[in-house]
């Protein structure tokens, strides 16, 4: 487990930017957080460090959005609206398989869709309004490596 304060929005974009080097096609990230944490701005920061030159919209109501302009495709799904049942049908595994990145907001409603190796993020609220706890978890020995890397960054 990584623990790190992010201070400010531009941090959590920045470290997103900075994490998005890391990522190879077919990988998972599962990003929760309540609204307002920061996840769409963690997935700006991403896109941007995948040389996405489109403007990044949370995909609450069309639940998957994919954005293909950049180094690598970014597959950018919400699942807030839906309910357990709601996933079947949609082919997540088919983005998860694919040959970009997959980042979740919500993940909760169908853990048991989600790929068993991920990066899981975890932003919560800090002590300012700005502010920002992050926690990420991997599971898998792609995902442990990737947040050894991220950990070095730090030290």
């Amino acid at each position: 487990m990584y623990q790190k304060q992010l201070n400010s929005e531009e941090a959590t974009r920045q470290f997103a930017e900075k994490l998005s080097q890391y990522l190879t096609p077919g990988m998972t990230i599962l990003l929760e957080g309540d609204l307002g944490a920061g996840k769409t701005t963690f997935t700006k920061g991403l896109a941007a460090g995948l040389e996405i030159d489109r403007v990044i919209k949370s995909p609450t109501y069309t639940i998957i959005r994919e954005y293909t302009s950049g180094r690598l495709p970014l597959y950018h799904m919400d699942l807030y609206r839906l309910e357990d049942s709601g996933v079947e049908g949609l082919g997540l595994e088919e983005y998860f398989s694919g040959e970009g990145v997959s980042i979740v907001e919500w993940p909760t409603v169908a853990m048991e869709d989600m790929p068993a190796d991920h990066l899981h993020i975890t932003l919560a609220h800090g002590e300012n309004p700005d502010s920002r706890q992050m926690t990420i978890t991997a599971r898998g020995h792609q995902y442990t490596q990737l947040l050894a890397q991220l950990e070095a960054l730090d030290s």
